[in-house]
């Protein structure tokens, strides 16, 4: 904005909250009330009161006046400054969260703006263009990712063709090689795609009532391999039935999401659990493993984009698995908390609303 442009920004706003006419109505009330307060006395004295009630009446006066004006001018204070910086912290909050559909509405008309109606003004044009950014950064990632989808097809396709052909070792190595980073690939653009849809509510939930514990049984059965091959022990305490109402086959990425990760940071010999039980109102599932566990500053980003928190493990994985279930969660009305010690393990607790 240029020198011009900021002055005259400068001279539509006011530059007080409280106006100078403000000011003006508490000294005529003052000096009104000291007008009263003469009357009291030469009402005492033409009625020859005694000398108590004399002092006593002039203060329970004042004080009355002292407690109205101190209400009228906290009541000005709030309107005028506390509830619009209320709206404008919960409103940098909802940003915070990802939120870019705030709008923080000015008090005032265009001709009459205050500093805080300016502020509100910036904020909301700060938020549109964070807004712009974000979906700009949404259809980059979901067209990339569709672009990259067919040639990684073809690559795969193409790894899995040679090593049916007489490769000596070491080609066949490579081919492996090969099919496994496409694979990772594939997986990558799999969930950003699906992560990108989530953010943008392209896909809406449809909802069943289903049974949670037969739907995570199936689930670990389908990591059968993995423990089998880690030597790692399972175990597994749940009701007989538990029902949920949920989006049956998006729920899948949760446990699939949280298994993967307890088995991937269980070294061999260690114990994967789950543990499912109920409330009065939510359905409660827990899956614990004895692996590496994270520190303190590591859990505040464990839900963020991208991140991840053991880098010997960076190539089992692309750091969206947990920001995909954490979004999942939210569009089920569910919930999603961690406690990990380093060095003993980590559980994940989930926990959905219960259908009676």
């Amino acid at each position: 904005m240029n020198s011009a442009a900021k002055k005259n920004r400068e001279r539509e706003i006011k530059h007080d909250f409280f106006v100078f006419s403000l000011f003006i109505v508490f000294f005529i009330v003052l000096l009104l009330m000291s007008g009263i307060h003469t009357g009291l006395i030469v009402l005492s004295n033409a009625l020859a009161w005694n000398s108590f009630i004399q002092v006593i009446v002039p203060m329970i006066y004042w004080a009355l006046i002292a407690l109205g004006l101190t209400i009228y001018t906290g009541w000005r204070v709030r309107k005028t400054y506390e509830e619009p910086m209320r709206m404008m912290a919960k409103a940098t909050a909802d940003v915070a969260s990802g939120d870019f559909s705030v709008y923080l509405p000015i008090r005032h008309t265009s001709d009459n703006l205050d500093y805080l109606d300016i502020m509100f003004m910036d904020f909301n044009t700060m938020v549109e263009e964070l807004g712009s950014i974000e979906t700009l950064k949404n259809d980059f990632a979901a067209n990339v990712s569709h672009e990259l989808k067919t040639p990684l097809t073809v690559i795969q396709n193409y790894a899995q063709l040679l090593r049916t052909t007489g490769l000596t070792p070491q080609q066949h190595e490579y081919a492996i090689s090969i099919e496994e980073g496409t694979q990772r690939l594939s997986s990558l653009i799999f969930n950003m795609l699906k992560l990108n849809k989530l953010e943008s509510q392209k896909i809406k939930p449809k909802t069943k009532v289903y049974d949670l514990c037969r739907q995570i049984e199936n689930c670990v059965i389908g990591f059968e391999a993995i423990w089998e091959n880690k030597n790692i022990d399972i175990e597994i305490d749940m009701e007989e039935r538990a029902m949920v109402e949920a989006d049956e086959e998006i729920m899948k990425m949760v446990w699939n999401n949280l298994l993967s990760n307890a088995f991937k940071f269980t070294n061999e010999g260690g114990v994967v659990s789950i543990r499912q039980y109920s409330d009065e109102d939510s359905v409660i599932t827990e899956i614990s493993d004895t692996g590496c566990g994270m520190a303190p500053d590591v859990m505040k980003h464990i839900f963020d984009k991208f991140y991840q928190c053991d880098t010997s493990h960076s190539t089992e994985g692309n750091g969206l698995g947990l920001a995909l279930v954490l979004r999942i969660l939210q569009m089920s009305g569910g919930t999603i908390t961690v406690n990990s010690d380093e060095g003993k393990g980590s559980t994940f607790a989930v926990r959905l609303p219960k259908k009676l």
